[in-house]
């Protein structure tokens, strides 16, 4: 097995340790049903990855792709622009459904199906969207099911994962931007939210993410923000003495 992992140096340090893993999970359920009396490969190091660092572009670049995708295609509109004001992963975009919503005024929120089948509460806190959202639905007359639907043939099945990754690629080559990824959406607004002082436990919550280390990528700020954060502190400083003196 050494030899076998080896020999995969011409794939990426991930794709050897998903090969990895899946191995490991076979012997494991061969060592629990008594077919093999060790995992051979708990004696094997693990494949390490390199830290993936979180990759936003910027507000501008988005609602420039955004802007580029044609007024009367609300599905879309409302599809990436809900991606990129909520941190929604594309995945559980795609599987929002009608009963999911709750759009009492001022408290206008969605439940969402995440990864390991957990559910949270994602506020909609974005008028825009908001509006954009009311307006798709009253203009798809759609009551219950899916929120995404394909078009084609008319089948009026959910969005598949690769027809809006192949639509997202459609607007990105038509705002004349680079090659920015769906998941990048979402670490453009983790990365916002950072920015703008919000807890990391409220981001954590927000995005789902089950453990904190995920979130704490988000956490290097630019320096601009580090510098604000510095100068309030200070200034607070100041005049909390001025008051003793």
């Amino acid at each position: 097995m050494r030899n076998w992992l080896s020999a995969l140096g011409e794939l990426s340090a991930a794709s050897r340790a998903r090969k990895q893993a899946s191995l490991s999970s076979l012997f494991k359920w061969a060592v629990k049903f008594d077919y093999l009396p060790v995992n051979p490969t708990d004696k094997i190091d693990r494949i390490k990855l390199p830290i993936s660092v979180p990759r936003g572009v910027g507000r501008k670049k988005v609602e420039k792709i955004i802007k580029a995708i044609p007024a009367e295609n609300l599905r879309d509109r409302l599809l990436f622009s809900l991606i990129f004001e909520t941190g929604l992963r594309a995945s559980e975009a795609l599987t929002l459904h009608i009963e999911d919503l709750d759009l009492t005024h001022d408290d206008e929120h969605m439940t969402v199906l995440g990864k390991g089948n957990r559910r949270r509460t994602v506020l909609l806190d974005d008028r825009t969207l908001v509006l954009l959202l009311k307006k798709y639905l009253k203009q798809t007359g759609y009551q219950h099911g899916p929120l995404f639907r394909a078009t084609k043939n008319d089948t009026g099945g959910p969005l598949r994962y690769q027809s809006i990754h192949e639509l997202w690629q459609k607007y990105c080559s038509r705002a004349g931007v680079g090659n920015i990824t769906l998941h990048q959406l979402r670490h453009t607004h983790a990365t916002e939210l950072v920015n703008e002082c919000v807890s990391l436990s409220t981001i954590k919550r927000r995005l789902g993410h089950s453990n904190m280390q995920t979130t704490l990528r988000y956490a290097e700020q630019i320096d601009a923000t580090a510098d604000r954060e510095l100068r309030e502190w200070r200034r607070k400083k100041d005049v909390r003495n001025v008051d003793i003196v």
